[in-house]
């Protein structure tokens, strides 16, 4: 690992450090205003409706400049969206900006990986690359939490002054040559490029298992983080701060399951964790039957460590397939548009079921349910695949 790779892990830290703060500072500004229970979900889909809409642009960009800049120039968006909430934005629509930047900053952060580390330390890399992330995951829940519970203005300044702190380091990150040249500037060749490399990697074996993983990770990683805020409160009558110590054991979880599959899962073998995910989705089922904090903390750090163990190899065989395949940008972006169709499509299901005052038992079961079913089906596909290609 170069001193590049150092850089790049630090201004990722702080980015979502500040990401994962602003997220609880903002659902306790729409409990101050009193907006309903269901704008919680939509705050997060205000967020990655922008990575939909720009994902056929964003990686054409990220492979067509330095990463490093890319990743200065949307840091700086995310600034401003964090300012114009400061300013009175209302919530929705000023992490909306926010998530624009994010849009733009995912494919030059995992696309540079590509082009800073060889082939055999991808996985490794990307063990570190979440590890840094899940971090900030927990550290920025328990930051988001405890500041926006005593002075959310404060809270505001403080995740401004994390966005600044990361567009320093972006600014350090090395600028690479660049990898594809940009054909043209015009969006009808951005959305036909887009749509051959999104084709290409959804018919390469290996591209279609990583992405539909990685996809359903995502889709259940976000819905399950607000359905831990919404069971903590209810079955273990805990408050916003206390909601958010317990979703870092998610994140704590998935730290030590991503650091274990970086140690001993190669790029090769990157596919064997699959069967993690359906085990997954049976301890997201327990939850229902918890009512002890303890037991609680327990059993969603094991929730997190499967997580993390299934989906470290699985982004870095997608980032190796896709860096030989389209691009390194233009993987990302794909895997972008996938992952957020996927959030949004499961946020929208979860919005629809609190909107309908369905019980959150239910809701939990439901949603265990899908992840052991749809791994169950992508692990099928995937076997049923492999095993006719290696017949005579």
């Amino acid at each position: 690992m170069n001193k590049g790779f150092y850089t790049l892990l630090i201004a990722q830290f702080f980015s979502a450090l500040a990401d994962n703060a602003l997220l609880f500072a903002a659902i306790a500004l729409l409990t101050e205003l009193n907006s309903p229970d269901w704008h919680t979900p939509l705050l997060q889909q205000f967020f990655v409706i922008s990575y939909i809409l720009l994902a056929p642009f964003v990686g054409s960009i990220a492979d067509a400049f330095p990463k490093g800049s890319v990743m200065f120039f949307s840091n700086s968006v995310k600034v401003a969206g964090c300012i114009a909430m400061i300013l009175g934005m209302p919530p929705l629509y000023a992490y909306g900006v926010v998530g624009i930047g994010a849009a733009a900053y995912s494919p030059a952060k995992y696309g540079i990986l590509t082009e800073m580390l060889p082939s055999h330390l991808l996985v490794k890399g990307n063990g570190w690359m979440e590890g840094s992330t899940v971090t900030a995951i927990i550290v920025g829940a328990i930051i988001g939490g405890k500041l926006a519970s005593n002075d959310l203005h404060f809270a505001m300044l403080v995740i401004t002054g994390l966005y600044i702190t990361a567009a320093f380091f972006n600014y350090f990150i090395p600028k690479l040559p660049i990898e594809i040249k940009l054909g043209s500037k015009s969006a009808f060749y951005m959305l036909k490029d887009f749509w051959h490399a999104f084709i290409t990697l959804w018919k390469d074996p290996q591209g279609q298992v990583s992405l539909a993983v990685t996809t359903l990770f995502w889709g259940a990683g976000a819905t399950l983080r607000l359905v831990v805020l919404a069971w903590a409160a209810m079955a273990l009558k805990f408050d916003i701060e206390q909601s958010t110590q317990l979703i870092a054991t998610v994140a704590i979880g998935i730290a030590v399951g991503s650091v274990v599959a970086s140690k001993y899962i190669t790029l090769e073998e990157s596919t064997k964790v699959l069967p993690a995910g359906i085990i997954m989705g049976l301890l997201v089922i327990l939850m229902v039957f918890v009512n002890d904090w303890q037991i609680a903390a327990l059993l969603l750090f094991f929730i997190g460590a499967l997580s993390g163990f299934f989906v470290v190899p699985l982004n870095a065989l997608l980032q190796h397939r896709g860096h030989h395949l389209i691009g390194a940008g233009h993987s990302i972006a794909v895997q972008n548009l996938n992952e957020h169709i996927g959030i949004l499509i499961m946020l929208g299901f979860y919005l629809l079921m609190v909107k309908a005052n369905i019980a959150m038992s239910v809701i939990i079961v439901a949603f265990g349910l899908f992840i052991i079913l749809s791994m169950s089906i992508i692990n099928r596909i995937y076997r049923t695949q492999t095993t006719s290609q290696s017949m005579p």
